[in-house]
C-alpha cells in the first residue's frame, strides 16, 4: 500500500465526517472494509479478541467513573460556593472576575475532567454576576470558554486517560505531567487578563473590575472552606497515584465515594439526584467507548497493513528534525480542530501519531500534553470548537456568537504561544513525572 492510497483513504474519512456520518461508524466501516479488501475475511475472526480486550481494560473503566465525579460536583451546588469563594479572593485583581472564571475553571477541571462540563458549571454561575457588574460579553464569555478547556489538561482527565489507552502510556505518569502546563498556563491566562484589564484603564476605557469590595480578611478566609472539596479530590486522586496506593482506576472510585459524602453533608443525597447522574454518566461512557471500541476496530487494520510503518518511512523521508515534525503537527491538529470535536480527533490521529514520534525520539509521555493542548485549542476554534457553544448555549442576553469568537481569539493565541514553549522547554511536562515517579 502506497502514501497515496493512505492519503486517499484519509481524505474520504475525513469527508465522511464531514458530511455528517458519526465518528465510530466511520471508524468502523472503512476498519472493516479495508480489513476485508486486504485480509478477507479472516480479519474478521482477528477483531474480536481485540475488541473483547477493549472492553475489559482497566484504565478505561476510569473514565465512567471520572465522569460520575464531574456529575456529582456539578449537579450538587458545590461549584457554586466555590466560585464565590475564589470571587472573594481574586476580585480586587485587575479583571476581577475574569480571574475567578479561570481560577474557578481551573479548581473544577481538576475534579471533573471534562471541559464542556467546566465551561458549562461555571458559565451558568458565572455570566449572572457579570453581566450585572457590567463587563463586556465579549471579555467574559472569551475568559470562560478559554478557562474551560483547562478540563481536558489539569489531572484527573478523561482525554489522557484516553490517550493513555491508546498509546499504551502509563496514566499515571500522563496525570503528573499535566500539572505543571495546566497551572503555568492557568497563570498565563490570567496575566493576560491583568495586562488587558490595565491597558484598558490606561485608555480610559471602562473596567469592572473597579466595583468589587474588598471583604476583611476573617471572610475571605471563612470562605476558603468551599474550596476544601475540589481541593480533596484533587488530593486524593494524585496522591494514592503517587504515593502507589492505588491505580488511576481505584483513585477515581475513592473521588467519587468522597465526592457522595459531600454530597451529603449538602442534603442532596437522593434517589432523584443519583437517578440524574447516573443516567448523565451512562449516556457519556457510552459515547466515548463507543467511539474508543470502533477506533481500534480501525487500528486492527492499520497495524495488518503496515500501514503506520508507510506514513512513517513517508514522514522520516521529508527529513523533518524532532521540532520541525512538531511544527508540522501542530499546522495539522489547528486545522483539524477547526471540524472536528477532540474526542474524534484523539481517536482518529493518535495510533497513527504516536509510533511517528517515537521514531523520532520524542517521549510519548511528553507528546500526550502536546496533542491535549493541541485538542485544547480546537474547542476554541470554530466552526466546531465545542465551548464555544457551551457558554453561547449558557448565556441568557441573547447576543451574537461573535462575542463568544471574538473574547476566545487572544487565549487562543496564547495556547500556540505556550504551546511553542513546551516544545522549546519539554522539561515543563517531563520535569515532575521523572522526579516523583522513577
Amino acid at each position: 500500500m502506497s502514501i497515496v492510497d493512505i492519503l486517499v483513504g484519509f481524505a474520504v474519512m475525513m469527508g465522511l465526517l464531514l458530511v455528517g456520518f458519526p465518528v465510530a461508524v466511520v471508524m468502523v466501516t472503512l476498519g472493516v472494509l479495508g480489513g476485508m479488501i486486504l485480509y478477507g475475511s479472516v480479519l474478521l475472526k482477528s477483531m474480536g479478541p481485540v475488541l473483547w480486550g477493549v472492553s475489559n481494560e482497566n484504565v478505561l473503566t476510569a473514565i465512567p467513573l471520572f465522569i460520575l465525579l464531574g456529575e456529582l460536583l456539578l449537579r450538587s451546588g458545590l461549584a457554586d460556593r466555590m466560585y464565590g469563594a475564589l470571587a472573594l479572593w481574586l476580585g480586587r485583581l485587575p479583571g476581577g472576575l475574569l480571574h475567578t472564571n479561570i481560577g474557578a475553571c481551573s479548581l473544577f477541571a481538576a475534579t471533573s475532567g471534562s471541559s464542556v462540563a467546566t465551561a458549562a458549571t461555571v458559565g451558568t454561575v458565572a455570566l449572572p454576576a457579570l453581566g450585572e457588574r457590567g463587563y463586556a460579553p465579549s471579555r467574559s464569555l472569551g475568559s470562560l470558554a478559554a478557562g474551560g478547556t483547562l478540563g481536558i489538561l489539569i489531572p484527573p482527565s478523561v482525554n489522557l486517560l484516553i490517550y493513555g489507552s491508546l498509546a499504551s502510556v502509563s496514566v499515571g505518569q500522563l496525570f503528573m505531567a499535566g500539572i505543571l502546563p495546566g497551572i503555568l498556563l492557568t497563570l498565563l491566562f490570567m496575566a493576560f487578563v491583568i495586562a488587558e484589564s490595565l491597558y484598558r484603564r490606561s485608555k480610559g476605557l471602562p473596567d469592572a473590575s473597579k466595583v468589587e469590595e474588598k471583604l476583611p480578611l476573617g471572610d475571605r478566609l471563612r470562605a476558603l472552606v468551599h474550596l476544601i472539596p475540589a481541593a480533596l479530590v484533587f488530593a486524593i486522586v494524585m496522591g494514592s497515584i503517587y504515593l502507589g496506593i492505588a491505580t488511576p482506576t481505584e483513585s477515581a472510585a475513592l473521588a467519587v465515594i468522597v465526592a457522595l459524602i459531600f454530597v451529603w453533608r449538602e442534603g442532596r443525597l437522593t434517589f432523584a439526584f443519583l437517578d440524574t447522574c447516573f443516567r448523565q454518566t451512562a449516556k457519556t461512557t457510552g459515547m466515548i467507548l463507543l467511539i474508543i471500541t470502533a477506533a481500534f476496530t480501525l487500528n486492527v487494520t492499520l497495524a495488518l497493513g503496515g500501514i503506520t510503518g508507510v506514513i512513517s518511512n513517508w514522514v522520516a523521508g521529508l527529513g523533518l528534525g524532532p521540532t520541525g515534525l512538531l511544527l508540522a503537527l501542530m499546522v495539522f491538529y489547528v486545522v483539524l480542530g477547526m471540524f472536528m470535536d477532540v474526542l474524534s480527533m484523539q481517536v482518529l490521529t493518535i495510533p497513527i501519531v504516536v509510533p511517528i514520534i517515537m521514531a523520532a525520539g520524542i517521549d510519548p509521555v511528553w507528546f500526550g500534553i502536546f496533542v491535549v493542548l493541541m485538542s485544547e485549542l480546537g474547542m476554541i476554534t470554530p466552526p466546531v470548537g465545542m465551548n464555544l457553544y457551551v457558554v453561547q448555549g449558557v448565556r441568557t442576553d441573547g447576543g451574537p456568537f461573535s462575542d463568544v469568537v471574538r473574547g476566545a481569539v487572544p487565549y487562543a493565541g496564547l495556547m500556540l504561544l505556550f504551546t511553542l514553549l513546551l516544545i522549546a522547554v519539554p522539561g515543563i511536562a517531563t520535569w515532575l513525572p521523572e522526579s516523583v515517579m522513577r
